[in-house]
């Protein structure tokens, strides 16, 4: 199997269930140039050190566009007409020093120390509650949509409150990030089809529509400042200035979507991975203090983002033997590099206890995970209600089936069947 095969198969949605095989073909060369001209990085040692290299830009603008053969945008120049539609402010996940590095100080002001250190904290009890309401409304009942009834509810209502978004919208803002994510983060073969057009289609109005939405919530919090990090944006007199409109809709969008998405894929793949490996179910529960590292070791096995499609060389690169040339498009894969046998020892398996699991789940460099503290308090809060509560479950069908986006990798439902759901 060539390069090119590997990553297409990896990319294609009936491997979106387990594409690990495919990126340990990829994995032969760390560093290697794929579909349409994209340089792939599935090597652990490669993937920190171009997260970590100057040299290696995440301005969309900066890049060329990937190279098809078809008259239809191919993935890369999908990426950049994004991130031209976003306007000269984009957020600060598709921006390089110093304008990143502003934009995410401007954030953490309303978001974590020094200047918010009780934020994060704060929302244990709303946690709680929310978690324990979800399993409440499932006693009674014998089967549980995961994703649906239970991973969902508590990100989004974690993150609306924070942000300012009023939770009566969350169903719209459901669809649209939906549609987002299976149409413009489809970044496959898939997408050169028909259908895959029309997910594009249907994508690219979405975020239209969320724009739109979003600026409006701007607009108000300007007129009549109230609670959020929207009005707090806004209203902000702190030490960088204030945000342009602009870069406030788009970094309101990207931790909006941050800020829920890839949390509830963590938490639907912790109850997976455990019920699929029972054993582990009694070991937590009775050792409940290794949850923590369970969970790191569920982001290292599947992680929530596999990759993200921002980044490019800015000058010649020379890593692992392969030259990526300037302007090429660059997709660090933390998926297949949380899977490097030469940094983790037996790979695929599951180990709850496994040492220095220094993964890559979170990101790293500038662009490391900037919710990872709320998600990490969200993630535990839901996988210990779980354990705790939810008596004799039972996967109905393994694989669950997936969602589209490559991306943002998850499963679309995952029905548990239980025996019982213990009170509080």
């Amino acid at each position: 199997m060539t390069p090119e095969e590997a990553f297409d198969a990896a990319m294609r949605y009936e491997n979106r269930a387990d594409p690990y095989p495919f990126f340990d073909e990829l994995r032969k060369t760390p560093v290697v140039r794929v579909t349409n001209g994209v340089y792939a990085v599935t090597g652990y040692e490669e993937l920190m050190a171009l997260a970590h290299d100057p040299r290696v830009s995440s301005d969309l603008r900066k890049g060329r566009p990937a190279a098809v053969g078809r008259d239809r945008l191919s993935a890369a120049e999908s990426a950049v007409e994004m991130a031209e539609a976003y306007g000269r402010d984009p957020s600060f996940i598709a921006q390089d020093p110093p304008d990143h590095d502003r934009a995410r100080r401007q954030c953490m002001r309303f978001f974590g120390p020094p200047d918010s250190p009780d934020l994060v904290p704060g929302q244990e009890p709303f946690c709680q509650q929310i978690v324990n309401e979800m399993l409440d409304n499932a006693m009674g009942k014998t089967r549980i949509d995961v994703v649906d009834e239970f991973a969902y509810p508590l990100p989004v209502s974690v993150i609306c409150r924070i942000m300012g978004i009023p939770v009566q919208d969350e169903p719209q803002f459901h669809a649209w990030v939906t549609d987002i994510a299976s149409g413009i983060f489809d970044l496959g073969p898939d997408i050169q089809t028909d259908e895959g057009q029309a997910r594009r289609a249907k994508g690219e109005a979405a975020d239209a529509e969320l724009n739109e939405y979003i600026v409006g919530l701007v607009e108000k919090a300007a007129k009549t400042p109230g609670p959020g990090m929207i009005s707090q944006l806004v209203h902000d007199d702190g030490p960088d200035g204030q945000m342009s409109t602009s870069a406030i809709v788009n970094n309101t969008i990207l931790l909006f979507v941050a800020g829920h998405d890839s949390t509830v894929n963590l938490i639907s793949h912790c109850i997976l991975t455990v019920l699929r490996n029972p054993w582990s179910i009694e070991l937590l529960c009775s050792k409940p203090g290794l949850i923590p590292g369970a969970i790191e070791e569920v982001l290292r096995l599947q992680s929530s983002v596999q990759f993200f499609p921002t980044r490019s060389a800015l000058a010649d690169i020379d890593i692992a033997g392969t030259t990526i040339p300037k302007g090429a498009p660059i997709y660090l894969m933390y998926g297949a590099a949380n899977r490097d046998p030469r940094r983790f020892a037996d790979p695929d398996t599951f180990d709850p206890r496994r040492p220095d699991n220094e993964h890559v789940g979170w990101g790293r460099g500038i662009h490391v995970c900037f919710g990872g503290p709320l998600a990490r308090l969200e993630v535990n809060t839901a996988f210990e209600a779980f354990l705790r509560r939810v008596k004799g479950p039972r996967l109905v069908q393994d694989p669950p089936p997936y969602r589209i986006s490559q991306v943002f990798r998850g499963p679309r439902h995952l029905l548990v069947d239980y025996d019982e759901i213990l009170s509080r």
